[in-house]
């Protein structure tokens, strides 16, 4: 490491600590040539992970937006918040497990159209009709109609 003083390029690590956050290292370095003393701090450089929208533009994942989209479509369901914070953490486990770094859009609302499908069934018709973009009330019907179907089998 580079001395900030003297510019010598060899030093000794006198300490070292995990931040609170367990996200980076600090450590305490002493020159061999002038002895003082300075502090670097090391953390893992990330990719973000990547969704490839339908449009095929790339844009980074946001946990907060996947959230946003199932609390709406839970809005006044009797789905627990920690439902939806397990199945968040589902589809981070996902695209983290994705050798490219990047996922589809469609994967992703598969996954969560049939974990909603077994949660609650009216969250899953509000999020499909977000999702597939009906295009029309009849579209919507026959979503519902083999809900319905399997529901009386």
């Amino acid at each position: 490491m580079l001395c900030p003083f003297c510019g010598n390029l060899e030093d000794k690590v006198v300490d070292s600590r995990e931040s609170v956050q367990g996200n980076s290292i600090r450590r305490r370095r002493e020159c061999l040539k002038c002895h003082r003393r300075f502090t670097t701090y090391e953390k893992i450089d990330t990719i973000p992970f990547q969704v490839i929208k339908r449009d095929g533009k790339r844009e980074k994942f946001e946990r907060e937006k996947l959230l946003n989209g199932l609390y709406k479509a839970c809005e006044k369901r009797p789905v627990q918040a920690i439902k939806l914070e397990e199945l968040a953490d589902e589809v981070e486990a996902m695209i983290q497990n994705s050798p490219d770094r990047e996922i589809s859009t469609s994967d992703i609302g598969n996954k969560v159209m049939e974990r909603l499908k077994e949660m609650d069934q009216i969250a899953y018709v509000r999020f499909a009709s977000v999702y597939r973009r009906f295009g029309d009330i009849g579209e919507f019907i026959e979503e519902v109609k083999k809900l319905w179907g399997k529901n009386r089998e």
